[in-house]
């Protein structure tokens, strides 16, 4: 069975750090871009990051400059480091993936963790 599991959040502080894991498993024959999402309580689900196959990457404006996303495709794990992070920033961090499996290609999501910056 392919899945995606998050793993990595928590409770900081205003200012503090944080590194998000999300790791792909099962019969899975390439991974293509992949993404993190997050939404807030009560608000949308929006855009995060995301890295492509060929080592792009893209970034919401609200995080450039304090969250760096990459990969390590030897294990199949996306990453998400989070810097001087704000309250702003909490919310459920959620990744998703376009994987190569024996259906074909598909999109996958994981179940998301929870991010609370708080003090």
């Amino acid at each position: 069975q392919v899945q995606l599991v998050e793993s990595g959040g928590g409770l900081v502080q205003p200012g503090g750090s944080l590194r998000l894991s999300c790791a792909a498993s099962g019969s899975i024959f390439s991974i293509f871009t992949m993404r993190w999402y997050r939404q807030a309580p009560g608000q949308q689900r929006e855009f995060v990051a995301l890295s492509s196959s060929d080592g792009s990457t893209t970034y919401a404006d609200s995080v450039k400059g304090r969250f760096t996303i990459s990969r390590d495709n030897a294990k199949n794990t996306l990453y998400l480091e989070m810097s001087s992070l704000k309250p702003e920033d909490t919310g459920d961090y959620y990744c998703n993936a376009e994987l190569k499996v024996v259906f074909g290609t598909r999109n996958y999501w994981g179940q998301g963790t929870q991010v609370t910056v708080s003090s």
